[in-house]
């Protein structure tokens, strides 16, 4: 791997750690739970697209753009 991809691997698994310690507290928890939501209405609007294939997708997305700053 590039330093690039390894400096985003590592913002990524700090991110999931803060998540996961400080909950709700954390700055990127509500985003991302945000973006879970309006991935499962769509997932649940969509006949292609699940629900719970559009949480992980809503998250995902929501995830990827809070690390990327």
């Amino acid at each position: 791997m590039s330093d690039n991809e390894n400096d985003w691997v590592e913002d990524a698994k700090q991110e999931l750690s803060g998540m996961a310690k400080e909950g709700m507290h954390h700055p990127s928890t509500k985003p991302v739970l945000t973006g879970a939501a309006i991935g499962a209405v769509a997932g649940a609007l969509l006949p292609v697209v699940s629900l719970p294939l559009g949480l992980v997708a809503g998250a995902g997305f929501a995830f990827y753009h809070r690390i990327k700053k």
